[in-house]
């Protein structure tokens, strides 16, 4: 397979006779490049966040899909991975570093626990029932805890949706 084949560029490459152009819709590369380089925000809270550091590791290494290494700011992330156990007394602290990530941003919810408060939910007072009630969610990963596969799938699944999105619309008269 050649490395052409790998890149799967968006535009169409023209060649002239002085140089050659690129041939695509704005949208188009914007997306590609997006998609390409996400940088993650962690914010592991319990065991989830063990298999999620164990996703970074040499033998999954995200690096190769796009994703780079965490950043340990919001504000140079554009994807947050949230996992583990969310408590009332911590919301406030997730939906804070949300609004200081810049947009577009991106969320995903890794884990039992942080979609539906896990089987802690149940048995006490201080446990939010899912990070969607804080936060808007792109991603769901299911598990107690999810494995690095699961993991890697989502955000393979969160760039196939980066890839959809539209910035510039036409106006229709």
């Amino acid at each position: 397979m050649d490395v052409k084949d790998k890149m799967e560029f968006p535009g169409q490459v023209h060649e002239t006779p002085d140089g050659g152009f690129i041939l695509s819709k704005l949208d188009d590369i914007i997306n590609w490049a997006r998609s390409n380089s996400l940088w993650p925000l962690a914010f592991g809270t319990s065991c989830c966040a063990i298999e999620m550091m164990q996703t970074v590791n040499a033998k999954y290494d995200w690096s190769r899909f796009g994703f780079e290494v965490m950043r340990a700011t919001p504000r140079q992330a554009d994807l947050i991975i949230v996992s583990g156990t969310i408590t009332m007394k911590m919301a406030p602290v997730l939906k804070r570093l949300y609004d200081q990530m810049p947009d577009p941003k991106y969320v995903i919810a890794m884990g039992a626990c942080t979609i539906s408060g896990g089987p802690f939910f149940y048995n006490t007072y201080s446990v939010v029932k899912g990070i969607d009630h804080i936060i808007p969610v792109d991603v769901f990963i299911p598990g107690c805890p999810p494995r690095p596969e699961a993991l890697l799938h989502s955000m393979i699944t969160l760039q196939e949706k980066i890839k959809h999105e539209t910035y510039f619309k036409k106006e229709t008269k």
